[in-house]
């Protein structure tokens, strides 16, 4: 039994729309009219971490930690391949540094992308509690 399944439509040029479940996202290999593959790599990879990071604070007692913000930055090698990825997590809440670092610690147990990518290309993440 197949869990998810998308389409991918590219008509002509470098463009291409998915259709994942009731969603359309649309991608173009030059950045022209939509983000990139790698740029919704790189995204989809924050989000996921996001929703971690509070999923992991509340299973383990750490109920409000207010906004969350991961900002992302990615490098690319001379063939635009992915060759490092690095996240800036804010967290609202005033969190110590052993909070925040088990916090990350059940991030990255949690987060399917992480998960799905080589350890390679995890990301290095730092938190910034406190931040809004």
């Amino acid at each position: 039994m197949t869990d998810i399944e998308s389409t991918t439509v590219n008509e002509a040029g470098f463009s291409a729309t998915s259709q994942a479940g009731d969603f359309n996202i649309d991608t173009d290999a030059t950045g022209e009219t939509g983000p990139d593959p790698n740029a919704v790599l790189v995204s989809d990879y924050a989000a996921c971490f996001t929703y971690a990071f509070r999923a992991g604070a509340q299973r383990n007692g750490f109920d409000d930690l207010g906004k969350l913000q991961t900002d992302a930055e990615a490098d690319l090698n001379d063939e635009d391949d992915l060759t490092g990825i690095r996240f800036t997590l804010h967290a609202e809440a005033d969190l110590t540094d052993d909070e925040a670092e088990e916090l990350l610690g059940y991030a990255e147990e949690i987060c399917h992308v992480h998960a799905a990518l080589k350890e390679s290309l995890y990301a290095d993440v730092t938190v910034n509690a406190g931040a809004f």
